[in-house]
């Protein structure tokens, strides 16, 4: 399920994980799925002004399907709610389109913080999926960066939902997360901030080389130890934010 993972936060500096830059011969192909006029060809326009190539738009669930099938884009960016029903067609496109095209990179917007949205969107795996708030569509460059990476099989998570599901937290009863020490779960913690094991290390007072113990460590107790070290980081931390409960 973690195989070639990069989850990283959309948004100034920081990042669960950082991944190399999106390396493309060629424009980014970029199929824009909004029902809203406005807000459509606002995107396409931003786009296609930072040099991606807008293939196609669409409309709602059917036509998304559709024009993926036809256009073959490297990404679709599109609305969580579209007609028939503006629920969740976002998220049931999304995976329909992963199930028959798994090199198509995924981008939903959503106007929710809601983290029930983000675990349904990823429940089948996170690698080319990412889930962003829609003002970040005000923001080119983020944007942007966002759909080179989920192109390129990594994972978007918007950085409010990262700091709703680290705020308040505890362990739950029998979690994986019940085996780590304390010093172990503050180093998680700071990982999941998207601290670098310099920036950790700096945060704790200690030398790089003991926080790669400690987070060695980590990924031992929670079953990571076979993972490459990139995927080990984004399943760790993932499991921190899925298992742990908020407090009342």
């Amino acid at each position: 399920m973690w195989r070639r993972v990069a989850l990283t936060t959309a948004r100034n500096e920081a990042a669960i994980v950082a991944i190399s830059p999106h390396q493309a011969t060629s424009p980014l192909r970029v199929l824009i799925a909004e029902d809203q006029f406005l807000l459509r060809e606002g995107t396409r326009r931003l786009l296609e002004e930072e040099g991606l190539e807008v293939v196609g738009v669409a409309v709602d669930y059917d036509s998304v399907i559709e024009q993926t099938r036809s256009l073959h884009p490297d990404v679709v960016l599109m609305d969580i709610r579209m007609p028939p029903t503006h629920t969740m067609e976002g998220i049931k496109a999304a995976h329909e389109i992963k199930s028959e095209a798994p090199e198509v990179g995924v981008v939903v917007l959503s106007q929710h913080d809601d983290e029930s949205y983000v675990w349904a969107l990823l429940k089948e795996g996170v690698a080319g999926y990412g889930y962003l708030h829609k003002v970040r569509v005000g923001d080119a460059a983020q944007l942007v960066r966002a759909l080179h990476e989920v192109a390129s099989g990594g994972s978007v998570l918007d950085p409010r939902i990262v700091e709703r599901l680290l705020a308040l937290r505890s362990r739950k009863p029998g979690s994986a997360l019940g085996q780590l020490s304390s010093p172990e779960m503050e180093v998680l913690r700071l990982m999941a901030q998207g601290k670098s094991n310099v920036r950790v290390s700096q945060e704790l007072s200690l030398s790089v080389g003991s926080i790669e113990k400690r987070i060695a460590a980590v990924f031992s107790k929670l079953g990571l130890s076979e993972e490459p070290d990139l995927n080990r980081r984004v399943a760790a931390v993932l499991i921190y934010l899925r298992e742990s409960a908020t407090v009342n």
